[in-house]
């Protein structure tokens, strides 16, 4: 933790220099970049062999997903044909030497083409980036159990009355769909914001595969969508929008994990980075309105908002920082109205169901490793408490940087996101997604390289826990 409290201090204040300007990818800088390319040509050729290698990785896990169980989530093993996807009937296995070696050179692919990426076409990175989607669209549910969740929390509420603040899929017990939600999760309320679930109820009536289908591509233009205003949003804060892209879109755990499993979290971040390109532009009602908006999908999305308002601070004019907050007011005011119309009292619940499921842990977190690997489970729960305190002093220290003007408010939202993913006592690989498109714009090169590493040591981790006992490794 002191290291990465240097890291960060040492940034110093990164403003932002917006400008105006239309939401369009076919800028004068993607042409230039498509008439020539610039740097050496070995660094040309690294970069054309890293997006060629994520797009060849890809293919090979959609291909082989539906017959490789360590794809696939515990509870569709083996995946009924009518989930399988177009490619469910190819019978390849990549076994659990295949998986590794695929998934490791996607992730030194996806560094060779971020690393080259502003030497690199810009319509070829576009190209692979949106490529990259498709391919992991066609591929059946990725990984995790989530999207069978999301589709039985609707259908509780819309077939079976029941609310899912208050009670958990065990309620359905005789659906067809309750086989496939993950053991873990069956007593457990939702722990997500009412806006995305009652945007569920409206895919409730849709069979299993046809919803799993629709919460994957929900997630894939919302990562899609991301990256168009990573895009844009790096042009107004003078950072290549190339490398920017690049970084978010070919990230494989943002697209084999996050678009792959259908993971609400990529929606909350197209809505969340709406607000940051809002605010960049000098919306701020609209900025303030839009990253509360995105915590009525996720509550992780009000983490960031403090950064917004802290945004220039003491140097800034009070006005900017109450038009955020009158923003964020107004529409906090609407999403507790849909909330309870639609709820009643059980999104009140939230809070408690969160900090249930982070007590749960797991085994890829510090607290989880030290309970279900170490077998100790008092120092676990010590040790998870331990760090939430850390997070919360790095938080308030992290926005009073911020509101100082000593750190840049983008740069500052990054490190909390790498602190909040240090700390977490249930570390999901997905997760990474909350820091990506903050270390894209941030302008600083150690929260920069500090993302691809994370993203390394996530999926090293991951890929650990594929092999019989792996994850026991790291504790003998």
């Amino acid at each position: 933790m002191p290291g990465i409290l240097q890291a960060m201090s040492a940034g110093g204040p990164l403003g932002a220099t917006p400008q105006s300007g239309a939401f369009d990818l076919a800028t004068g800088a993607l042409d230039r970049r498509d008439r020539y390319a610039r740097g050496s040509s070995s660094r040309v050729r690294l970069g054309q062999l890293g997006l060629a290698g994520v797009l060849v990785t890809g293919f090979v896990v959609s291909l082989a997903a539906a017959g490789t169980d360590n794809l696939l989530p515990e509870s569709v093993r083996p995946i009924p044909a009518w989930l399988a996807g177009p490619f469910g009937s190819t019978g390849l296995n990549l076994g659990v030497g295949g998986l590794i070696g695929v998934l490791a050179l996607m992730f030194v692919s996806y560094v060779l083409a971020v690393g080259a990426a502003d030497r690199l076409s810009a319509r070829a990175v576009l190209m692979s980036i949106a490529a990259f989607h498709a391919l992991v669209l066609l591929a059946p549910p990725l990984l995790s159990t989530d999207v069978f969740s999301y589709q039985a929390y609707a259908r509780m509420g819309q077939l079976y009355g029941a609310n899912p603040y208050l009670h958990g899929p065990h309620v359905m017990a005789l659906d067809p769909l309750y086989p496939f939600i993950g053991a873990k999760w069956v007593a457990i309320p939702s722990a997500y914001g009412p806006l995305f679930t009652v945007l569920s109820y409206v895919l409730a009536p849709l069979s299993i595969a046809a919803s799993a289908l629709a919460y994957k591509a929900i997630a894939a233009i919302a990562s899609l969508t991301m990256v168009a205003l990573v895009w844009n949003a790096a042009r107004l804060r003078g950072v290549d929008p190339v490398k920017a892209a690049a970084l978010v879109g070919l990230n494989p755990l943002i697209v084999v994990y996050g678009v792959g499993g259908g993971h609400n979290d990529l929606l909350m971040l197209a809505v969340l980075m709406a607000g940051v390109y809002a605010l960049l532009q000098h919306r701020e009602r609209a900025a303030g309105g839009l990253m509360v908006l995105a915590a009525g999908v996720k509550l992780t999305a009000g983490l960031f908002l403090p950064f917004a308002v802290a945004a220039g601070g003491g140097l800034g004019p009070p006005r900017r920082r109450r038009n955020v907050l009158l923003g964020a007011s107004v529409v906090g005011a609407v999403v507790l109205s849909v909330g309870f119309a639609a709820f009643g009292s059980g999104p009140l619940h939230l809070l408690a169901t969160l900090q249930k499921t982070q007590s749960m842990g797991d085994w890829k977190s510090i607290p989880g490793f030290i309970s279900t690997r170490l077998g100790l489970g008092t120092v676990g729960h010590a040790a998870g408490l331990c760090l939430g305190i850390a997070f919360a002093i790095v938080f308030v220290w992290l926005v009073r940087k911020v509101w100082r003007g000593e750190l840049d408010w983008i740069a500052g939202a990054g490190w909390m996101a790498v602190a909040l993913l240090v700390t977490a006592s249930s570390m999901l690989p997905w997760y990474v997604a909350w820091l990506m498109p903050l270390a894209a714009l941030g302008r600083d090169r150690r929260l920069w390289r500090t993302s691809v590493v994370m993203t390394g040591v996530v999926l090293g981790i991951q890929l650990l826990g594929y092999i019989p006992h792996g994850s026991g490794l790291l504790g003998l």
